[in-house]
């Protein structure tokens, strides 16, 4: 069967707000799935970890798909947790639309609050669905306001809820009306004149003004539901088929390849399958395709392989812009690698600033501890790992339930017991000025290696991690020579002046000789971080500190001394809104002091304060060394 439409979904909410349960409702209901699964049983269709079942959190991005009609929708189910916040950010990207999943109990958490303000930030298409009306506590009217005064004001909802909090709650469509136009009119200029100047929007003016400014992501569609019961489902697949543009190529003739591997897979024989969502143009099986890859240190490097399997997602055959197609290429593919140029979507998002030590808790297994840590750093670019003293191996993280994650992944799946140190604020270095440095081969009893390597060091452009270019004629050295170079001097600036790592920096080759047949590349490598370092102290360097952006929401008399005792942290405040009801707080915080920020203002609000954080750059700490 042609199946032209193609709509990828992606599924966010705060944790336990029912994103698994929705997907599992979705795909049963549309006869993707034979049997409902079940969060508490361990049986869900997305959630394929062992681990993720018996946590009853999504870890991992997971896509699954049904079809309405002549539409097939992917289901894009992704973490709920802040410690994936990279996993949700990179699903971001490849999607046409969103549901924004709240409970009826809980209302507007935290975390709802952070992915709204990305998903509105990208102009996503978007549709708030509350959850859970059939139980205890739930509440409607209420909840309306609350997503009005704490998510977004244009809203509007698309169902009624009677019997809300009992087991007889039940959902009706409600077509768009005067509170609808009133919503829409402070988005919509054409609304707005209508209802100002006259005549009143007709029913068919107000429906195409709701599927053109949910569209663009400036209004928000709401529904009511259950996912367990199967309450209120139907009317919201219906909105997103309405109101969700389909993918579409892009306009023209044939174009290159473009697109984004945005998950991993453990696939048999050990080799990983790499999800790819499809921009432009055609992937066939056997096609021999070439990735950009972000190396950790901020390089582009890139990855060149033939396709040896492609499983287009919910149809066989060719992958189309548009699509998404579970592939293997020879050498292996990772999360974030990227085929042809970047979209106008990539999210930018900060790395973890958590740093950790990890050891194996019997000695027999400190390498296949590494060699564990390394293959799990390899299925994701912002999971750093990097040997460290005395059998060590340095982790960078999001936050604790991450490290609660990848302790239990190496007992499970590798069979090794680790311990993890206490995590701490992970600190940069960026070059302070220009330094140079040169030494000549051994004739002129300057070293004992055969070698000749002049290097200079500069700061680079802030994000552009590490950059290595040539003054050099290319091909003066062989081939290996300047390989050895250049993989030396991102290795050595692993660790600073100060032994934090060095980033942002342009490291020269401006000299370079060797002796035929002496040298080898292992003259240039141990050669290399002797010049590296004397360029390097001359250059100087800047240590800096992880911040983490925030926002505090505390009660009206609180706004004293929750600021008081930020601002004694190292805060720097952008904003201070609200008044009567309450106050929101934001601004940006050393990563080092969150947790006291945290655990303190539970004292100074009663218990009332809401808080979120997340990585958002970072700032000098000290003058230059």
């Amino acid at each position: 069967m042609h199946i032209p439409n193609t709509l990828n979904i992606g599924i966010l909410a705060h944790v336990d707000a029912g994103k698994t349960s929705l997907t599992e409702r979705l795909l049963f209901d549309h006869g993707a799935i034979d049997r409902l699964g079940s969060v508490d049983a361990g049986d869900t269709r997305t959630d394929d970890g062992g681990i993720e079942r018996r946590r009853g959190i999504t870890i991992r991005s997971a896509v699954a798909a049904f079809t309405v009609g002549d539409t097939q929708v992917n289901l894009i189910d992704t973490p709920g947790h802040s410690d994936f916040v990279a996993e949700v950010e990179r699903a971001l990207e490849v999607l046409d639309g969103a549901v924004l999943l709240l409970s009826a109990v809980e209302g507007v958490q935290a975390r709802t609050r952070v992915l709204m303000r990305t998903l509105r930030r990208l102009r996503l298409p978007t549709l708030l669905f509350v959850n859970k009306i059939d139980r205890a506590g739930a509440r409607t009217e209420e909840l309306l306001a609350d997503v009005r005064r704490l998510l977004t004001p244009h809203v509007a909802p698309l169902t009624e809820v009677t019997g809300a909090g009992t087991g007889h709650a039940r959902v009706t469509r409600r077509p768009p009306d005067g509170r609808t136009a009133e919503a829409l009119a402070e988005v919509d200029p054409g609304i707005l004149a209508a209802l100002v100047d006259g005549p009143e929007p007709t029913a068919g003016e107000l429906a195409a003004a709701l599927a053109a400014r949910t569209a663009d992501g400036s209004f928000h569609p709401l529904h009511h539901g259950s996912a367990l019961g199967g309450q209120g489902v139907a009317e919201l697949v219906e909105s997103l088929l309405r109101l969700v543009p389909p993918a579409s190529p892009p306009a023209g003739g044939p174009a290159a390849p473009r697109g984004t591997v945005f998950a991993l897979r453990p696939a048999p024989g050990g080799e990983r399958t790499a999800y790819l969502r499809l921009h432009a143009g055609e992937v066939r099986p056997r096609q021999r395709l070439t990735f950009l890859r972000r190396e950790s240190d901020g390089r582009t490097t890139e990855v060149t392989g033939r396709v040896t399997r492609l499983d287009v997602i919910g149809r066989p055959g060719t992958l189309t812009a548009g699509n998404i197609a579970a592939l293997t290429v020879p050498g292996g593919l990772r999360v974030g690698d990227r085929l042809g140029a970047r979209t106008d979507r990539a999210p930018q998002f900060a790395p973890p600033t958590l740093e950790t030590l990890v050891r194996a808790r019997h000695p027999g297994q400190a390498a296949p501890l590494r060699a564990a840590l390394l293959d799990l750093a390899d299925q994701d670019p912002l999971l750093h790992a990097r040997p460290a003293a005395s059998g060590a191996t340095a982790l960078l993280l999001y936050g604790e339930v991450q490290m609660e994650v990848l302790a239990a992944t190496l007992s499970e799946d590798f069979g090794i017991e680790a311990d993890f140190a206490p995590g701490r604020a992970r600190f940069l270095e960026r070059p302070a000025g220009t330094g140079e440095a040169a030494e000549e081969m051994p004739w002129l009893d300057r070293t004992r290696y055969w070698a000749t390597v002049g290097l200079r060091v500069e700061p680079g452009p802030r994000g552009s991690g590490g950059v290595f270019a040539y003054e050099t004629e290319l091909g003066a050295l062989p081939r290996a020579f300047h390989q050895a170079v250049e993989e030396t001097v991102h290795a050595t600036l692993l660790t600073g002046l100060t032994g934090a790592p060095v980033t942002d920096y342009r490291v020269t080759l401006t000299r370079s000789g060797f002796s035929s047949p002496v040298s080898t590349a292992a003259d240039f490598r141990g050669l290399t971080p002797i010049v590296l370092r004397r360029a390097l102290g001359r250059a100087g360097t800047r240590l800096h500190e992880p911040l983490h952006a925030f926002e505090a929401e505390v009660p009206p008399d609180a706004l004293a001394p929750v600021t008081a005792r930020l601002a004694s942290l190292g805060a720097e405040f952008t904003g201070t809104t609200g008044g009567g009801s309450g106050w929101l707080i934001t601004g940006e915080l050393p990563a080092r002091r969150v947790r006291e920020a945290e655990l303190g203002l539970p004292g100074l609000t009663r218990g009332e304060a809401v808080w979120s954080s997340r990585p958002s750059g970072d700032r000098p700490l000290d003058p230059p060394r």
